[in-house]
């Protein structure tokens, strides 16, 4: 009888662990921890009450926590990787509300085994060897409190989709919208609070999206995060899913795990938010009696200043507009016009540092964090300033690549339409090309890496990110350079985007002269080889530092991607490179770049190689392939056409003079 009841209390005890962690090969949930079968190390454990404890406050450590066996993440015939969904709730406490020590990330490995893995910034999911090695196969989404400039962090509150590498391929401050106040509501992943996040990949679209928002909230509509990227070419058939976390030396910092489920094929099972336990409410360390006399007394103050600031500001007059739909769903942080005015001292033309077709550009110092930052004013003496301030703001709000100009925000006070950029110390790359001053002018080595660096950020627009973001508006003015003379790619305003495997609509030609490509203006479709052709004609001044067009009021005028040809068809080509170079310059790279141009810039579209191709050649990955560029005076003919057409659209056209 006592064996029998015995037995009975294992088989109850089995079917409740069962319905806290098991629900079948492809879907699990945990509610709680207690009990579970999970694989750990490092720092985590299992607290008494359920809590999943990824680290304990010990500083430089690492912990980890698979599901215990691996899951089968690809499906027959074609051998893509499944649609999965994931949700947990996770909480991050740390002895201060403004520093916590590094962070945390869901993982997807072909292995649970970390142990070559360092703590700090690389979250205890890589080393300084083999991050950003393919071979790792990983994918993560990270819950990131430190900012490493070394992985081109954008902030110490951020979260971001890793693929085999700590330099996300997209990151956002965590944030979601609140329809009932209409606003959006920026959240702290170290707020001592516990928060959901979702995370859902669609085998069909490669779409992946992270969600977030409080504990108390339903799945918001719009997602954190939402890109797309192919994980058949990143996991492995099977795959570990669990969770890591690392600190460092700043703060001491706790990371849970409250709740977990996940689903392959379809939506992760509901966590059952009755039964999850609560996070700690404790101090991690004890505090002074001196911080226990000041700490309320600076919380008191701080509150009774907001409260002051805030109802003094309702009285003022309201100087923001409303959002607005494409705002709710695309809009980075929003500055306030005053804050600008005082970064630019009321816009005085001594800080004016750029003017062109859309508006002039500022330099300014925040007053708050004391940043230089390049304030644009977009032109809005009709819609058209409005249409390309919008595509401005939609294309780069958030996107994040080494070589293209990031926008940190915007403003809109009235009819003042404001974007505010990092600083570029060196300015436009057409200053240090057409300069008298022989010690401003580039040398081949600075040439080339722009070269390649601009390629890069194409390729990005072009291929890799959410959408095929097509620039439209390509030149040297619009290249601006970094302290240490790397290009990035600016000047969004005239950018159209179009969801991948799909074609682009025919819109009005827009451009600059000498680097519009001449289909554009039989058909008006912008496609990525209309900035293909743009890139090449870049290239080719770069490397000859001259102009697309010279001379346009003349009868003949001076078009240099003929000139170039022309040299091409002797076999002086070697000649057509700037002559400030003197004999100072790489002959396999300047033969590379010249050939490459008169490629990019051939006048049929079919003819030109995409960004992916131009990257293995600039890389030396691949040699060009021989081919014959386009008769001088069939090439002439297009030129002609093209300056002809131009010339009797005008500005109706929406070309760009340059800034």
């Amino acid at each position: 009888m006592l064996v029998s009841m015995k037995r009975m209390c294992l088989l109850v005890l089995g079917l409740a662990l069962a319905a806290s962690y098991g629900a079948g090969d492809d879907q699990f949930t945990y509610s709680s921890f207690t009990g579970s079968n999970l694989t750990i190390d490092g720092a985590a454990t299992v607290t008494s009450d359920g809590l999943l404890q990824l680290t304990n406050g010990t500083s430089n450590f690492k912990g980890h926590a698979f599901y215990p066996t691996p899951l089968h993440f690809r499906k027959s015939p074609n051998n893509t990787v499944r649609s999965f969904s994931v949700i947990f709730v996770f909480g991050i406490i740390s002895d201060a509300f403004s520093i916590s020590s590094h962070g945390m990330a869901f993982v997807i490995a072909p292995s649970n085994n970390f142990s070559d893995a360092l703590p700090g910034q690389f979250l205890g999911l890589m080393n300084d060897t083999n991050y950003g090695d393919p071979r790792n196969h990983l994918f993560a989404v990270e819950l990131d409190t430190i900012l490493n400039d070394e992985f081109s962090d954008i902030n110490n509150n951020h979260v971001g989709i890793d693929i085999n590498s700590l330099h996300s391929i997209a990151s956002v401050a965590p944030h979601f919208f609140d329809y009932k106040n209409y606003k959006y509501v920026q959240l702290s992943l170290n707020s001592h609070e516990a928060m959901q996040m979702w995370v859902d990949y669609d085998g069909e679209t490669n779409n992946i999206n992270v969600t977030i928002a409080p504990l108390s909230m339903a799945k918001p509509t719009n997602p954190l995060i939402s890109t797309t990227y192919d994980l058949s070419t990143v996991l492995t058939e099977t795959a570990y899913v669990g969770f890591s976390a690392s600190t460092g030396s700043t703060s001491r910092t706790e990371h849970y795990v409250l709740g977990w489920s996940f689903g392959m094929g379809g939506p992760a099972p509901a966590i059952d938010m009755a039964r999850i336990p609560k996070l700690p409410r404790v101090d991690l360390k004890a505090r002074s009696k001196l911080m226990e006399i000041i700490l309320p007394i600076a919380i008191a103050s701080f509150f009774l200043t907001v409260g002051t600031i805030t109802f003094l500001r309702r009285r003022r007059l309201q100087r923001a507009d409303l959002l607005e739909d494409w705002e709710i769903e695309y809009g980075p942080h929003r500055f306030s016009y005053k804050d600008l005015f005082q970064a630019t001292e009321g816009f005085k033309n001594e800080h004016l540092i750029g003017r062109g077709g859309f508006g002039q550009v500022y330099k300014g110092v925040l007053p708050t964090s004391n940043t230089e930052v390049a304030v644009k004013r977009v032109s809005n003496e009709s819609k058209q300033g409005m249409k390309e301030f919008i595509a401005e703001v939609v294309s780069i709000g958030r996107m994040r690549h080494r070589n293209i100009v990031q926008l940190l925000g915007y403003c809109r006070r009235k009819r003042e339409l404001i974007l505010v950029y990092e600083y570029m110390p060196n300015g436009s790359l057409d200053k240090y090309l057409y300069t008298s001053d022989d010690k401003l002018c580039l040398g081949w080595q600075e040439r080339f890496q722009i070269i390649k660096g601009i390629a890069s950020g194409l390729l990005y627009l072009h291929a890799y990110w959410e959408q095929v973001v097509i620039h439209r508006d390509i030149k040297a003015s619009n290249v601006l350079l970094e302290e240490d003379m790397n290009g990035r790619l600016g000047d969004f305003g005239l950018a159209r985007l179009y969801n991948h495997g799909t074609d682009p609509q025919t819109t009005r030609m827009a451009g600059t002269f000498g680097y519009i490509a001449p289909e554009l203006a039989r058909t008006g479709k912008a496609t990525p080889l209309t900035d293909v052709f743009a890139f090449g004609i870049l290239l080719l001044e770069i490397a000859c530092g001259r102009r697309p067009i010279e001379g346009r009021a003349q009868d003949t005028p001076f078009i240099l991607v003929d000139w170039v040809t022309e040299h091409w068809h002797k076999g002086s080509l070697m000649e057509a490179l700037d002559r400030r170079l003197q004999s100072d310059y790489n002959v396999a790279e300047a033969c590379v770049a010249l050939k490459l141009g008169l490629w990019c810039s051939h006048p049929l579209p079919n003819a030109r190689p995409s960004m992916q191709q131009v990257m293995l050649y600039l890389e030396g990955q691949h040699p060009i392939p021989e081919f014959v560029p386009m008769d001088v005076a069939c090439q002439a003919g297009f030129d002609t056409l093209m300056i002809s057409h131009q010339s009797s659209v005008g500005t109706m056209s929406g070309l760009s003079g340059g800034r």
